[in-house]
């Protein structure tokens, strides 16, 4: 019987089936069924070109028509469905200039990158495996497809992913298939940055990511990443233990500690990260450096988001050997906070106005505010409105 994601599916494969295409999975999931993982995206190949599969069901995104790809919507889930092709030269090094579409799932198959995707998978469970893909999963190793060198210059982001596969899985790199990186790993440096930094996210969430930093450092891959090729020294500044990083702030928040002469800012901006992610990355630097200098204080938790307490215990594990924090730790000191926002004060701008009514607004009202906060959640100060008005005529504003 297949496995839940493939039966969910397969009534996409059944129509089209009975349409009188061949029809396959192909890819990472067949490759994490067999190594008995989380199967992630259902990708399947077919027969059938997309106009056809455009007329087959109701809903269908165009996505990448113009290489053979479409999205079909079935039960809330999207499904990519690309037809069998095979591919012309990569003057962009990224797509191929024309497809060709073939009726045989052995050509689609000899396109791909490496062995252990080359698989694909029929309704009954089947496996086609034309390039030793299940031996390859068995010996825990990663070769390309055919000529290797050929698959790096088609698109030399597959060197990027050789490496992501290492971390993901744990699999070593063919030594045949090491060669041909190293003859063209140079080319990496017309790759768009952005398709670098989703596979290095990828990289850095893998259960094996000190092996797959091992080859960015072994094979001297970091020469041509972003900030990294102009200050190539700060690879050997990594940690020497790195658990998996999920996100990808987070990796910023380990990249900016490499040199913290290198802002923050230059990161993001090298990288072509989010406001998103400068944002979490920013909080984190600011509660990382607070850790370092007053330890773990109710302040320290209190500006951080709950979101951020597990990537926050990554980080000091990988930064703060020194450290030991636990997410029960976290959790029982946000548990006794006496205010969990500032909203919660019962004090407020207005009052602190009607307090001063000759004084000017400006900025002391904000640094007023900050003091009371800060005063509150240390435990320092009660939070009443007729103790805080006291505290104030006994700790009046400085106001020039």
């Amino acid at each position: 019987m297949l496995a839940k994601p493939f039966r969910k599916a397969q009534p996409i494969l059944e129509k089209i089936a009975a349409h009188g295409y061949s029809v396959y999975f192909v890819g990472g999931c067949v490759r994490d069924f067999l190594l008995h993982r989380p199967i992630g995206d259902i990708d399947i190949a077919t027969s059938a070109k997309p106009d056809a599969l455009q007329n087959m069901f109701p809903a269908v995104i165009p996505v990448g028509i113009e290489h053979g790809t479409v999205i079909i919507r079935h039960e809330g889930e999207s499904y990519e469905v690309t037809t069998f092709r095979v591919d012309g030269t990569y003057s962009d090094q990224r797509h191929p200039d024309a497809v060709t579409y073939v009726q045989s799932i052995d050509k689609d198959l000899e396109r791909r990158d490496f062995t252990i995707n080359a698989l694909a998978m029929d309704l009954e469970g089947n496996i086609i495996d034309l390039f030793n893909g299940r031996h390859d999963l068995n010996h825990r190793v990663i070769k390309t497809v055919g000529n290797g060198e050929e698959r790096f210059r088609e698109d030399p982001l597959r060197i990027i992913r050789a490496l992501r596969f290492s971390s993901q899985l744990g699999f070593t790199i063919h030594p045949t298939t090491i060669e041909h990186i190293l003859k063209v790993k140079h080319e990496m440096k017309g790759l768009a940055v952005e398709r670098i930094t989703k596979e290095f996210a990828k990289l850095f969430a893998g259960d094996f990511v000190q092996q797959g930093l091992a080859y960015v450092v072994d094979l001297n891959i970091y020469q041509h990443l972003p900030v990294f090729e102009k200050a190539p020294s700060l690879i050997q500044q990594l940690p020497k233990k790195i658990q998996p990083l999920p996100y990808f702030h987070e990796v910023l928040v380990l990249f900016h500690f490499l040199d913290r002469t290198i802002a923050l800012s230059t990161w993001v901006k090298a990288w072509k990260c989010s406001n998103k992610h400068k944002n979490a990355a920013s909080v984190l630097i600011r509660q990382l450096d607070e850790l370092q200098t007053n330890g773990l204080t109710p302040w320290l938790v209190y500006q951080l988001p709950e979101s951020l307490y597990n990537g926050f215990i990554r980080l000091v594990n990988c930064l703060c050997s020194e450290q030991d924090i636990s997410l029960e730790q976290l959790v029982q000191i946000e548990q006794t906070l006496p205010i969990q926002s500032r909203t919660d004060m019962q004090m407020n701008g207005r009052d602190i106005v009607a307090l001063f009514p000759r004084y000017k607004k400006g900025p002391w009202i904000e640094q007023l505010l900050h003091r009371l906060e800060q005063q509150i959640v240390a435990g320092q100060l009660p939070n009443d409105y007729y103790t805080i008005k006291e505290w104030i005529r006994c700790n009046p504003p400085a106001i020039n």
